[in-house]
């Protein structure tokens, strides 16, 4: 039961509901103390996996109800959260701490510190899914078209990690993170991706090297062009050869490795940049008033692009493909949503393709007639490195003058800066309950072996 007026009421777990004013402080101050008791309560509860079967029905019964006040709120006032954060869209938080903010200035609204220790101490099947409250959160967010617009804007701004190699860059041509190296080749910046163990897989553990790494290549001022490749995998099957990317690596998602901030931070952040360049800090980064720093982007696809490898393609400018190489989106085998690939596939592929692809496990080989809508370029797999030096040579040899121009043209008749936001707004909220679905467990013991793969 949802109270928006009158007397406090009881709810089915035996909390005092709070009462929706319409006023900010007042508010703030019962609907933390309202979910702060929900808290309290589930915390002397034994962890999930030794509840039983009514302390388990217990601790969801509370999250659900404090999840419905958390939208009453929310829907209330989440320009007023996100106005005070970022004193009144004056100043720019990236998610990461904007969440964090959040749990601060209004306690119980998002997870704080310690539940979030708390939980990412724990597999994924055993958590009690706080951090689903930040999706809330960040739906809201994203929804409001003033917030929505200086979040987007905020997660487009070069990262301090990057800003503070620059220098190095400058000097060396090359800087090299633990997962991820930037180095400069004639008028090209090329970023490699690099994860070897997991065959260049995604984490918690990259995604900030490899968003440095993007920013990196498109501040670099004597470069035009960029390239994005998986590095080469040192043993195993694939020793000696490159590979592109096998998307999420899902051994960490089983093991409860993967925050559910990541989705933001790498669909956001180095994803978008590549997709709209660079954000300033003081001109919107939408397209009809405001200006970006851009480059076009080749990817060059060895041996695979799965799910959020295959994701990277449809925000790149040109994509050089090996010919053995293929394209996966397997989002229903591992019960999530695969990143921006909604939006931006059918651009490429059509609609149809597009849901074979990721409701039906569709398999895209690069030498298709349907690989060949997303890849520019197919060639020889011992090719592959001749190829991207004529892409380079024929992007540059005249001149890259327009680039960024045509780009940000295509961009307002496809996926303007207002589209990108509403989607994000609905990938949130969706990616958080799918993050935190028992059926997501189920998929992953059953297609991916998950309960035997070791960390």
């Amino acid at each position: 039961m949802t109270s928006t007026s009158g007397a406090a009421t009881m709810n089915q777990a035996g909390i005092n509901q709070p009462v929706l004013t319409h006023v900010f402080a007042k508010d703030s101050e019962t609907f933390s103390r309202y979910w702060l008791e929900g808290l309290a309560r589930i915390a002397a509860l034994p962890a999930r996996r030794s509840r039983t079967e009514a302390q388990q029905a217990e601790a969801e019964k509370i999250l659900a109800e404090a999840r419905a006040q958390r939208l009453v709120f929310l829907d209330a006032h989440v320009a007023a959260v996100y106005r005070a954060l970022t004193n009144d869209l004056r100043s720019f938080k990236r998610v990461e701490h904007l969440a964090l903010a959040a749990a601060e200035k209004v306690p119980g609204l998002c997870p704080d510190p310690a539940t979030i220790s708390k939980e990412n101490a724990l597999v994924q099947s055993e958590k009690d899914g706080h951090e689903l409250d930040q999706g809330l959160f960040f739906n809201r967010v994203l929804a409001d078209p003033d917030c929505g617009r200086h979040l987007c804007h905020a997660m487009l701004l070069p990262r301090k990690e990057a800003l503070e190699k620059l220098d190095q860059l400058k000097r060396d041509g090359k800087v090299e993170l633990e997962h991820a190296s930037v180095e400069r080749r004639g008028k090209a910046s090329i970023v490699l991706m690099k994860n070897p163990r997991y065959l260049n897989a995604e984490d918690d553990t990259t995604v900030a090297d490899v968003e440095a790494a993007v920013d990196l290549a498109m501040l670099d001022p004597a470069t035009t062009v960029c390239v994005l490749r998986g590095d080469v995998i040192g043993t195993g099957k694939y020793a000696g050869q490159r590979a592109f990317c096998t998307g999420i690596n899902l051994t960490h998602l089983y093991y409860g490795r993967i925050s559910y901030l990541w989705y933001l931070v790498r669909e956001m952040g180095f994803i978008n940049k590549m997709f709209r360049g660079l954000a300033y800090e003081h001109t919107t980064p939408e397209e009809m008033l405001g200006t970006s720093l851009e480059k076009p982007w080749i990817t060059a696809i060895e041996k695979f692009a799965i799910g959020g490898g295959c994701q990277y393609l449809l925000a790149a400018d040109y994509n050089i493909a090996a010919r053995d190489a293929y394209m996966t989106l397997p989002a229903r085998k591992e019960g999530i949503i695969p990143g921006a690939a909604n939006l931006r596939m059918p651009r490429f592929v059509g609609d149809r393709i597009t849901r074979q692809a990721i409701m039906m496990d569709r398999r895209i080989d690069c030498d298709s007639d349907a690989g060949r809508m997303i890849c520019d370029l197919i060639v020889e797999p011992t090719e592959v490195d001749a190829a991207i030096d004529g892409v380079i040579d024929n992007l540059t040899n005249s001149g890259v003058v327009s680039a960024a121009s045509n780009r940000r043209a295509m961009r307002i008749a496809h996926e303007p800066l207002d589209l990108f936001r509403t989607f994000m707004s609905v990938y949130a909220r969706e990616q958080a309950y799918c993050h935190y679905s028992p059926a997501l467990i189920s998929n992953l013991e059953r297609f991916w072996n998950a309960q035997n793969r070791k960390m």
